[in-house]
């Protein structure tokens, strides 16, 4: 049965995007068939963070009634399949984002293990299609006060639709003390903190690429941490050493050592 989660935030620049592309793409690693929707119509960035900012059929063009969603659908080198969306104004002007939850659910019929919907940020009609067509949901927000407040009323409305929420994705985390501890967090949520992602420039630098740090930078902190979100969501039991060609206890006396 195909799991649809859309992945949502209260503001832009938390991190979103690339929370989504990078989780899409460590459930492709784990073998699993994942399809990425890029449901943000107003100011769409899967493609172009992929490389790819335009398509022959992007998912505007499905709203608008031209194609089958099925021929919006494109395979990623390393496997994760996406569903762009227009960066032209006149597709946004001519798209009603209504139809949304009706072409997720065509979507299901290819029978992906995963469709992710990378949700526009904020309470509009674009983020409202998301959670109507989604049966999970996922928060991404930053450890600060601004970002935490907006993630609350984001996680008010999926409680008004009834929507589980899967968790809290924590991004762009740092160890400095202004950051809100993670118990914090939950408390005002009322929701689990279930990933924790460090701000570290490997994550950048897989935007310059145009991949995901999880295939661009696999042993890094934030690709560490979004594949063990990954095999959190499929019960894949995560073993560090394992998964990253280590030897466990001999790996880790060789850091220590120094070499």
């Amino acid at each position: 049965m195909t799991r649809v989660i859309a992945v949502l935030a209260g503001k832009g620049g938390t991190g979103k995007t690339t929370s989504a592309i990078a989780l899409g793409s460590a459930l492709s690693y784990f073998g699993k068939d994942v399809i990425l929707v890029d449901t943000n119509l107003t100011t769409p960035n899967v493609g172009i963070h992929l490389g790819v900012p335009v398509v022959p059929i992007n998912l505007h063009h499905v709203l608008q009634g031209k194609n089958k969603i099925k021929e919006a659908v494109y395979v990623h080198p390393q496997g994760l399949k996406i569903v762009p969306a227009s960066i032209a104004l006149a597709d946004l002007i001519a798209t009603n984002p209504n139809s949304l939850p009706k072409v997720i659910n065509q979507l299901k019929k290819l029978n992906s293990d995963f469709i992710l919907l990378d949700g526009a940020a904020g309470l509009g009609r674009e983020a409202l299609r998301a959670i109507e067509a989604a049966d999970e949901l996922l928060i991404v927000t930053n450890p600060e006060m601004p970002a935490i407040t907006d993630a609350l009323k984001t996680v008010a409305l999926a409680d008004s639709y009834n929507k589980e929420v899967l968790g809290v994705i924590l991004t762009k985390t740092e160890s400095f003390n202004y950051d809100m501890s993670i118990s914090n967090v939950e408390a005002m949520l009322e929701k689990p903190v279930i990933s924790v992602i460090p701000n570290d420039k490997s994550v950048r630098e897989s935007l310059i690429m145009k991949d995901s740090v999880v295939f661009t930078h696999p042993n890094s902190r934030p690709a560490i941490a979004y594949k063990k979100l990954a095999a959190s969501l499929i019960g894949h039991p995560y073993l560090e050493d394992i998964e990253e060609g280590k030897t466990g206890l001999l790996s880790r006396l060789i850091k220590k050592l120094g070499f």
